[in-house]
């Protein structure tokens, strides 16, 4: 680490330091404008868990033997697929990395041995219970508690035992948007770096791409159309044209369906083709389905499975974390078809509008992640953001990349 890199983590905790000693021994909720503020979400993790967790804590309390639970979990088989990543990360960077079940207690963890001597001391653990009313304020039970990735630097924790920490956390969802755990990411303060929650949100990424693969293989058809294009029936992909897919995209999308005339429309613009290639590939489209396309309108009368449906309800219900977290790319990207054309804008403007009416720097980082050209993301989370807070460093990069491109 660069000396400058060194000092500005040094002054972060001295900040944190002195957030804590103002808020946390005396459990004040009274702000002083004399006295540096903590972030929102850290301030109101210590207001809901100061009641019931002693910061004095030494170590979480565990539940015993969690042998049994890890081997009935969904996520073991996913994590076990991607031990060697994390098995690379943990004892190359000198991480200690957990999962939990969905009430913050650690199920599986690995770590290298020095990092594991650490974890032990304060039950970092199987058996380790790190939801709020047992820890207070920490990344796993931030994210627990709002269900979006979270990160907890030095004495932002409520816990003095955990000031020598920095831990990066994301949820783990089922293909149903259940919360079925956290992933977890810690190191010593020192350590501290913006990429490391870059990494917990692709290793939580990918355990999420499995899950839904397993969950694809026992259900019917599925449909990805955000960022690529697959089809998928019973766990197995299915070859289609490429106009084929944006038929039944459209479709997904419009439940009440197409008359012929209206979809044709969709899918051709004003080009002269005749309806006889519609039907065709309608027709190919209900052998690829199982028959699930009705006749005289076109709408699937089982429904499919699909990313930019799942997407477009939450959209509709104002879950903007849950959009954000399914958003992978554009609507069918390359596609020149009117119908997707207009589909692809609309879900774009709709995610944007979402991301920015929220004052949640976390949610418009990790939408900035997967919408790098879009410039006024990068300057909303600038906007949000803290002048400490080590995230910025990702912001700024990426406003710079926008902006010259």
């Amino acid at each position: 680490m660069r000396a400058g890199q060194d000092g500005a983590l040094r002054r972060r905790r001295e900040v944190a330091e002195r957030q804590w000693a103002h808020w946390v021994p005396d459990a004040s909720v009274e702000s002083d404008v004399a006295q540096p503020q903590p972030r929102a979400e850290v301030a109101q993790s210590w207001l809901r868990s100061r009641a019931v967790v002693d910061p004095a804590t030494d170590c979480a309390p565990a539940v015993g033997d969690v042998a049994s639970s890890w081997a009935s979990s969904p996520l073991r088989g996913p994590v076990g697929e991607l031990s060697d990543q994390l098995h690379s990360i943990t004892h190359d960077a000198g991480f200690v990395a957990a999962v939990t079940d969905e009430a913050g207690t650690i199920l599986w963890s690995d770590g290298g041995q020095v990092m594991r001597r650490r974890a032990e001391r304060v039950g970092f653990t199987p058996g380790g219970r790190w939801d709020e009313d047992h820890m207070g304020t920490n990344a796993l039970s931030l994210s627990l508690h709002t269900g979006r990735p979270s990160s907890v630097f030095s004495a932002e924790h409520l816990v003095e035992a955990l000031h020598g920490w920095v831990c990066y956390c994301a949820p783990i969802r089922a293909a149903d948007g259940r919360q079925l755990g956290v992933l977890d990411l810690s190191t010593t303060w020192d350590r501290s770096h913006p990429l490391a929650m870059s990494t917990v949100l692709s290793l939580a990424a990918a355990v999420e791409a499995k899950l839904l693969a397993t969950t694809d293989a026992e259900s019917g058809v599925r449909l990805h159309c955000l960022g690529a294009a697959e089809l998928s029936r019973a766990g197995r992909p299915v070859r289609l044209r490429r106009r084929q897919l944006e038929i039944l995209t459209l479709l997904a999308l419009e439940p009440e369906g197409f008359t012929p005339e209206r979809l044709h429309l969709a899918v051709y613009g004003d080009r002269a083709t005749g309806s006889s290639t519609l039907k065709a590939d309608v027709s190919h489209l209900r052998r690829a389905t199982g028959g699930e396309i009705s006749n005289r309108v076109y709408r699937l009368t089982t429904p499919v499975r699909c990313d930019a449906a799942d997407l477009l309800a939450a959209l509709a219900a104002g879950d903007a974390a849950t959009a954000v977290r399914l958003y992978r790319g554009p609507l069918l990207p390359g596609s020149q078809t009117p119908g997707i054309v207009e589909w692809r804008e609309y879900l774009e403007v709709g995610m944007r509008t979402a991301v920015l009416a929220r004052p949640d720097a976390a949610l418009a980082l990790e939408y900035g992640a997967k919408a790098l050209g879009d410039i006024a993301v990068h300057e909303h989370a600038l906007r949000l953001l803290p002048p400490a807070d080590a995230r910025r460093a990702v912001a700024v990069a990426r406003l710079h990349t926008a902006l010259r491109d």
